[in-house]
């Protein structure tokens, strides 16, 4: 079973930056996938960014590519997001997801665990 557990959520002013991270716990992350996803009030859950199991294939919503950046750290079992430029259509709850298979896909169901989220709120 895998843990994850995200933080870095806050309130924010438009144009400003925030960085979420995602710890897991298990010996076999390197071999997830990770993604990024989001809901808004009212909202369906949409995908964010994901990377492959080796950082070598990454995908982006339209929405923010260009302001937000994927990495993940193998030595501390953790992905980051960098959230820049934001927007207040950037509010959400933001949940991190891995997927055993590693491909990282923009498809909720193609991941296998999940974090609790961390709220995201930008004010104009």
């Amino acid at each position: 079973q895998v843990q994850l557990a995200e933080s870095g959520g806050g309130l924010v002013q438009a144009g400003a930056s925030l960085r979420l991270s995602c710890a897991t716990s298990g010996d076999r992350f390197s071999r997830y996938a990770m993604g990024w996803f989001r809901q808004a009030p009212g909202k369906e859950r949409e995908f964010v960014a994901a990377t492959s199991w080796s950082g070598s294939g990454i995908n982006y919503a339209d929405s923010v590519k260009g302001r937000f950046i994927i990495s993940r750290d193998s030595t501390k079992n953790t992905v980051y997001l960098q959230m820049n430029s934001l927007r207040p259509e950037d509010t959400a709850v933001y949940y991190c997801a891995a997927d055993r298979r590693g491909g990282g896909t923009q498809y909720p169901v193609d991941y296998d665990y999940w974090g609790q989220g961390t709220q995201v709120t930008v004010s104009s």
